[in-house]
């Protein structure tokens, strides 16, 4: 599947009433796709946030509909059915990239206000990395409790596992290979602003104490919500590291 295909837009990621399920899957026809549900209801007790499991079920959904496209059924999935979603959505278009204002920057180009880089119009290789580790994830569970295939049809590299297991974040990164069909998840580069914008972002303050408190926020590298876990997929490059 080289995205050339559409992939059938059936089914629907559907928030729940219920605090165990807070978001669930259904197919074309409406209907609660059970062994996603088992799954996505394991991740809440597990206290994973009600986003992560919203998340999770987009990537479940978008894999059934893989699936649905080839006529396979999930607990018959294998490894050519991955194979298929990684082929598709390293072709694909990604419909959230569309660009509706002319004078949009390309794709690539580094903001100067923001310093971020402009998203490319395909899946971004930690898109792929993160739908291959939820679709692992799935089947993993599933296999615990003896339903699904006998083989996860997502390949895992043993020795990149091994090498992560138990591992501080303060420690220098380990480098293993990759597992087949898991892309290259470029590193995170730190943004940066002008001297120029820095001046004019400090002159729209209206007082010292505003400037005094983003000089120190700045200064000292703070970050929202940040934690170990962040510390560890920062330092790893593992999509499914926090959460």
């Amino acid at each position: 599947m080289d995205g050339r295909g559409r992939l059938p837009s059936v089914g629907a990621v559907v928030k729940g009433v219920r605090p165990s399920l807070p978001w669930f899957v259904v197919d074309a026809a409406g209907r609660e796709i059970e062994p996603v549900s088992r799954y996505l209801r394991d991740l809440a007790l597990g206290d994973a946030s009600a986003l992560s499991g919203r998340s999770y079920g987009y990537d479940l959904l978008r894999w059934f509909r893989v699936l649905w496209a080839v006529d396979v059924g999930w607990e018959q999935a294998t490894e050519a059915e991955t194979t298929a979603m990684v082929g598709w959505l390293r072709t694909a278009p990604n419909p959230q990239r569309r660009r509706s204002l002319p004078e949009s920057m390309p794709a690539g180009v580094v903001n100067p206000k923001t310093g971020k880089s402009t998203l490319r119009d395909g899946y971004a290789p930690r898109t792929i990395a993160h739908a291959l580790t939820v679709v692992h994830g799935f089947y993993a569970f599933h296999q615990h409790y003896g339903r699904g295939p006998l083989i996860n049809p997502v390949p895992e590299s043993r020795d990149r596992r091994a090498r992560l297991a138990h591992r501080s974040p303060l420690e220098a990164p380990v480098h293993a290979r990759r597992a087949r069909l898991r892309p290259k998840v470029p590193d995170r580069q730190p943004r940066a602003i002008p001297d120029r914008l820095w001046d004019e972002l400090f002159a729209q303050m209206g007082c010292d104490r505003d400037r005094a408190l983003l000089a120190c926020y700045v200064s000292s590298g703070a970050a929202p919500a940040n934690c170990s876990g962040c510390a560890w997929k920062t330092s790893t490059g593992r999509p499914d590291a926090c959460g």
